[in-house]
């Protein structure tokens, strides 16, 4: 009898141990996609143990919105980090930032996830690249684009060969503008800084396409890169571009990502085209396609991804607790991502001098 309750117990711990939540803490709060991880109340795969945050003023809004217990907060990451003792850390400063994260969490064996892209030079994704790599830990970049059903459906119809090869492909991404659809002044400033962004819509939304490119064509790199970029709005942004146009030329298929800020409305679409049909993915559930010459374009509407897949909280806990294993040229993944701020490094560069630049093999 008592082997028999010692065994009961034993599995009850079990169960306990895999079901634990996983502990998250937070690197900034100035990006303004923070506010996803104080609203998921109803999920408990994380635990929130520490924030690391150096403005006063972001501390007091937080801890007063949120409810939130002033003894989380912290002003010394690596502290936080020693005392708290997080299985992953979620970063939400500017884009800029996320090397010094990874150069704090990477040697403690920290997971990270960062907020699209991966960083602002190719230089500090390929030392996040090595800091990974060296010390085993994962570091996963979010983009909203991931978890949409509709690209993921136009995916598989390329897998299952029904648009034939990809010849054609255009993705568009962007809004009216970040101080135009109210960011706060904290984004804001982050966003039109050269050094903390990278550029302006160039990165911000140019960086959903080099992502979905770079991911439909299992990590293949272009051959060449052009870009053009403008200020439409310089009274606004005078430090960075407010429209971007990137052309990534491959052997046989071309890819045109329009990234802006003068867009009408708010917009993430993309559109597939082969040599035996295509596929517009026009929003997270929705998808125009044809697929064969005579026939009718037909819409296709979708049910949302299933978990974990609509939570970026719950995809790093599934990954960090090894119940979610990516796919080698997975979306968040860093092979796919390491690629993505390569070509944006390069769109800068064509845009700064006017050329089509090719790659080096």
């Amino acid at each position: 009898m008592k082997a028999f309750v010692l065994l009961i117990f034993g599995i009850m711990s079990i169960q306990a141990i895999a079901q634990a939540p996983v502990k998250v803490a937070v690197a900034g709060l100035t990006h303004g996609h923070v506010g996803w991880i104080f609203n998921r109340s109803d999920k408990k795969d994380i635990q929130l143990v520490g924030i690391y945050e150096t403005n006063p003023e972001l501390v007091n809004q937080f801890a007063s919105k949120y409810k939130l217990d002033k003894k989380l907060f912290y002003s010394d990451l690596n502290k936080m980090l020693d005392e708290t003792k997080p299985q992953a850390v979620s970063a939400f400063g500017a884009i800029s930032e996320h090397i010094m994260v990874v150069r704090a969490c990477a040697p403690r064996k920290i997971h990270v996830m960062v907020e699209k892209p991966l960083a602002t030079t190719f230089a500090d994704a390929k030392e996040i690249q090595k800091l990974a790599g060296q010390n085993g830990i994962q570091v996963l970049t979010n983009f909203e684009t991931s978890w949409y059903a509709s690209n993921q459906y136009v995916k598989d119809l390329v897998e299952q060969g029904k648009l034939g090869e990809i010849r054609k492909v255009m993705v568009n991404d962007g809004h009216q503008g970040p101080k135009e659809i109210g960011v706060s002044k904290e984004f804001l400033e982050i966003l039109t800084d050269p050094a903390k962004n990278g550029a302006g819509a160039l990165v911000d939304f140019g960086c959903y396409g080099a992502n979905l490119m770079t991911w439909l064509l299992k990590g293949e790199r272009p051959l060449s890169i052009t870009a053009v970029t403008h200020q439409n709005k310089p009274e606004i942004y005078k430090q960075v571009d407010d429209e971007a146009t990137i052309i990534l030329q491959y052997p046989e298929a071309q890819c045109v990502i329009q990234g802006s800020w003068n867009w009408s409305f708010a917009r993430k679409d993309m559109e597939v085209f082969g040599n035996k049909g295509y596929a517009v993915a026009v929003n997270p559930t929705v998808v125009r396609q044809r697929l064969q010459e005579k026939a009718p374009e037909e819409t296709i509407r979708l049910d949302p991804r299933p978990a974990p897949f609509t939570d970026p909280f719950s995809v790093l806990a599934d990954v960090v607790t090894g119940k979610l294993k990516l796919e080698q040229y997975d979306m968040y993944g860093l092979p796919v991502n390491l690629t993505v701020v390569e070509i944006l490094e390069t769109a800068k560069e064509s845009a700064k001098t006017g050329k089509t630049i090719f790659l080096k093999k």
